[in-house]
């Protein structure tokens, strides 16, 4: 019975058309990826753990090759606009209990096809910390990391959304 059921989904699924975003992603990026990070003056740590994240997610979401500039199908121009700490739950004290951290990422690209854009797009993370306390560096690097990441998200969505349209033409 597991097996009819899975034949008549995995038919299912192909047969109306399904493919995943990463795929559509992908077939705007390309094979080779260049990406460059903007330093940040005021917050040089920030912009190096912004370079991490995106490097990792273009690895990991579209199989995409780290390479140089003249030889990438896709350039992308990284900078951090803002990354703000706001206070989401309080205890019975008064104290902040829950922080929500929320990263803007300026993109600008340049694809193989020839087509330039830019995006700005959000990431947020929510964590927890002690009552009375203070956000340790620690913490405060895996959030702009994670939010940095969420960020990097919200652009493949949309560049997998061109990916579709391109498909429709």
């Amino acid at each position: 019975m597991r097996i009819i059921t899975l034949i008549i989904l995995s038919v299912f699924i192909v047969g109306c058309g399904y493919k995943p975003s990463a795929q559509l992603a992908r077939s705007v990026i390309g094979d080779s990826v260049y990406v460059y990070v903007a330093m940040s003056r005021t917050d040089p740590q920030n912009t190096v753990l912004i370079k991490d994240a995106v490097q990792t997610a273009f690895v990991d979401k579209f199989s995409s090759k780290m390479v140089e500039r003249a030889v990438a199908d896709t350039v992308l121009n990284v900078s951090l606009a803002s990354v703000d700490f706001r206070p989401l739950v309080y205890d019975t004290n008064g104290y902040v209990i829950s922080y929500r951290t929320i990263a803007r990422l300026k993109i600008d690209y340049s694809l193989g096809s020839g087509e330039r854009g830019s995006v700005t797009t959000n990431g947020q993370y929510d964590f927890p910390i002690e009552a009375d306390s203070i956000i340790s560096d620690t913490r405060r690097f895996e959030a702009i990391r994670y939010a940095c990441a969420d960020a990097i998200d919200e652009f493949t969505a949309i560049v997998a959304i061109k990916g579709l349209q391109r498909e429709k033409k």
